[in-house]
């Protein structure tokens, strides 16, 4: 008994001293940093060629760091081009081709001219006349024909051009998408592939998070939820070896519209009934606040 006792009192002792050295006795709130991570996926299926980051440096947005292999979207995309090139030489030459039927019409134009004189001067018949009056009436229908013809076999080979056009572009997307690039301006938090191993569409690469722009997510109980508000300032503290709190200036940026049971982590089962409100907030990192750690949070 002796032993427990003196247990129990030694136990009660540092959490005392704990509870002193951190200063915990003033916060409004607690919780642990988080920050927006995402995780980058393969968009295409092949060999990565490289993949070139390194866990906790700091990349650009738009950075391409990685590629993987286009080998054979490249020779389609070459494949597409050589076959819309032959189609749109099969373009019949329309200009050329009424051209001969116009000439022939302007010919007939002339000789029905001179044959009408004939027939004024009684050197020719009128059924002379009328034959060519007939030839240059099937020669106009020709040339309409011709041209519906030529239209439509010019058309139908434009479509098939513009539908070989987006399957193209359908091929230079994919080709797009063979480039790893940097989503956000970020860390690389983790590293899942190395070079030259097999990527496929939806196999995670990397995982990436602002750790510049941080959060920290709290939970207030209802007394407190008047006295906070969205863009309100806060203090937020950080434990450091020398029992010194690093602050940080930070704004509430989310609070849940909802109440819900305190969540087991942060309180006691008998605690659990109580009914609280979810808080976010937001600030900016020097570099001391990293992914897991815990801080206190003073709503002012």
């Amino acid at each position: 008994m002796k032993k427990i006792l003196f247990y129990n009192i030694f136990v009660l002792l540092v959490l005392f001293s704990y509870s002193c050295s951190n200063n915990n006795h003033d916060a409004d709130a607690y919780g642990v940093f988080e920050a927006v991570e995402i995780t980058v996926s393969a968009e295409s299926n092949g060999k990565l060629l490289f993949l070139d980051i390194e866990e906790g440096v700091t990349y650009q947005a738009g950075t391409v760091v990685g590629c993987i292999d286009t080998l054979q979207l490249s020779l389609q995309i070459k494949q597409l081009e050589s076959s819309i090139k032959a189609a749109l030489a099969r373009r019949p030459d329309m200009p050329s081709q009424i051209r001969t039927l116009q000439d022939k019409l302007e010919t007939l134009e002339k000789e029905k001219n001179r044959v009408a004189n004939l027939v004024e001067a009684n050197a020719a018949t009128t059924k002379q006349l009328d034959d060519i009056h007939a030839e240059i009436n099937i020669t106009k229908s020709q040339i309409i024909a011709t041209k519906s013809t030529l239209s439509i076999q010019s058309q139908s080979i434009l479509e098939e051009v513009e539908a070989m056009h987006f399957q193209q572009l359908q091929l230079e997307d994919a080709l797009a998408k063979c480039k790893i690039k940097i989503p956000i301006t970020g860390t690389i938090i983790n590293k899942y592939i190395q070079s030259n191993e097999l990527a496929f569409q939806g196999k995670p690469l990397f995982k990436i998070a602002d750790l510049n722009n941080m959060f920290i997510k709290v939970y207030v109980s209802e007394d407190m939820l008047s006295s906070v508000k969205l863009g309100g300032k806060v203090e937020i503290r950080v434990d450091t070896k020398d029992n010194t709190p690093k602050t940080f200036e930070g704004n509430v940026s989310w609070i849940s519209p909802r109440a819900e049971f305190t969540p087991k982590m942060i309180q006691t089962k008998d605690e659990r009934v109580n009914l609280v409100y979810a808080v976010k907030v937001n600030f900016k990192n020097d570099g001391s606040a990293k992914i897991g750690m815990p801080g206190d949070v003073v709503f002012k």
